[in-house]
């Protein structure tokens, strides 16, 4: 059948002045630069002592490279090509080129999409430690061809600095008390998991799901990297959270995995995570993926994480082995419990963890099979992908200034690799889906509704 044509509406952009685009590359941007800066500076000494004086110099450098961006940034200049040679680097100057020869004037920060120049930021943020890095050729760094800058020998001495990983861990260790009662409540619940009824696991599974999706407000990049973690018990709240669930298709996820498991092929049933933040969210995640184990409704979970850092708070591989050694050498029982089953999982391959540079790149998921055919055939061979928070449903439905009852399938704009679900908080102006009518009268009641993180969606497509 001839893939149907859809009339895409234009891109959320920071042209709209009073948006929320407007608003996060005005004031939220900037900030986020400078929190960059200021790290970078307090980690000076630990740069001399680890590198000597070519640690000062890159220091400096990048210091110079990030005030100078923000300057670019606040003044509204021409966005420019990227010059650090990475295995993307041609990806995103391409990129460059295509929006140039748009209808939208020439590429600048509050002109372009506001997808593409968030994105943008981030990757200079990465330019900004890299420049005059030399590589390799490109190597794998994966059981499959997935393609990651992380096994590329780069000279810069900070490449591999981290600038976001103190708010990560600040955010990990502040959700302390949430993540010992999720915990607590899931190691309980293992002890019997082999004898519940359909019924009670479908409401396990609900529960688990719930507690995934409201972890997606712990979002560091919309805090501008200010503390933003999860202090309250994150299993109380649900029933409480519920009203606020705009789109709930958690029946049409749940006969998915039940019927496969009924159908006594879950030996083979594969789940990806394309996962979002660190921290709390994270830790729901892992526990929602070692529930879909132990309930026999997957055989493995493939995780999708950033190859750099990303967003603030985005999960890279070396946050999701943070994330597990932290579980194992926790002082409590049930969290270093989780810990030890988590990393037997890593060891024993039931779960994978994927990176890809197409993640980091600033287009919509309706270009992967084109742009990253590697990565689309791979989610191919998924039974269910679920993609985790923000910046995932904004790449799915391309960002743009959807009305609210497009169906969900449309605004996909022909990326269906396989069945797939947003696990999402409201943190940007896009939303599809909806009844007609529900989007005004929220608008009417509550005009921020879409940007605050208090409604959340579970919105599935069975990519038929």
């Amino acid at each position: 059948m001839a893939a149907q044509m859809v009339v895409l509406p234009v891109p959320l952009s920071g042209k709209f002045k009073g948006s929320f685009a407007y608003d996060t590359i005005k004031d939220r941007l900037p900030q986020i630069l400078t929190r960059v800066i200021d790290t970078l500076h307090r980690h000076r000494n630990e740069f001399f002592e680890e590198h000597g004086e070519k640690g000062i110099e890159a220091e400096k450098k990048a210091i110079a490279y990030l005030s100078k961006l923000r300057n670019e940034l606040q003044t509204d200049k021409l966005l420019i090509p990227l010059n650090d040679n990475l295995p993307d680097t041609a990806l995103w100057n391409q990129y460059l080129e295509y929006q140039q020869n748009l209808s939208y004037g020439p590429p600048s920060w509050f002109k372009s999409p506001w997808l593409y120049v968030e994105c943008y930021m981030y990757r200079r943020i990465y330019e900004a430690l890299v420049q005059n890095g030399t590589q390799s050729n490109l190597q794998h760094h994966s059981p499959f061809p997935f393609y990651s800058y992380n096994s590329l020998p780069v000279s810069s001495p900070i490449s591999d600095f981290d600038v976001f990983k103190e708010e990560k861990v600040q955010g990990f260790f502040e959700s302390q008390q949430a993540i010992v009662t999720l915990s607590t409540y899931f190691q309980e619940l293992l002890k019997n998991i082999a004898d519940l009824d359909e019924k009670r696991l479908q409401e396990e599974f609900f529960k688990l799901l719930q507690v995934s999706l409201w972890g997606n407000k712990c979002d560091l990049s919309i805090s501008g990297g200010k503390a933003n973690s999860q202090k309250s018990d994150p299993l109380q709240s649900l029933e409480k959270l519920k009203s606020f669930i705009l789109v709930d298709h958690m029946e049409n996820i749940w006969s998915l995995l039940i019927n496969q498991k009924k159908m006594n092929s879950w030996s083979s049933t594969r789940i990806d995570m394309v996962l979002d933040n660190a921290g709390f969210e994270l830790t729901a995640d892992l526990v929602l993926a070692d529930f879909l184990l132990s309930s026999k409704l997957a055989a493995e979970i493939h995780f999708h994480g950033k190859s750099i850092p990303w967003y603030v708070s985005d999960t890279t591989n070396h946050d999701l082995n943070w994330t597990i050694k932290q579980m194992l050498s926790a002082n409590h029982r049930w969290m270093s419990k989780c810990g030890v089953s988590w990393e037997g999982n890593m060891k024993n391959g039931v779960w994978i963890y994927h990176d890809h540079f197409f993640w980091t790149l600033p287009h919509e998921f309706s270009s992967m099979a084109q742009v990253a055919p590697d990565l689309y055939a791979e989610l191919q061979k998924s039974n269910l992908i679920i993609f985790k928070g923000d910046l995932n449903y904004r790449k799915l439905t391309g960002d743009r200034k959807w009305d609210f009852t497009v169906p969900f399938h449309q605004a996909l704009n022909n990326f269906h690799p396989a069945p797939l679900c947003s696990l999402r908080t409201l943190k940007s102006d896009v939303q599809v889906g909806l009844k007609p009518g529900e989007g005004q009268q929220l608008m009417n009641t509550e005009p921020d509704w879409m940007i605050i993180g208090k409604y959340g969606i579970v919105q599935f497509d069975a990519a038929s």
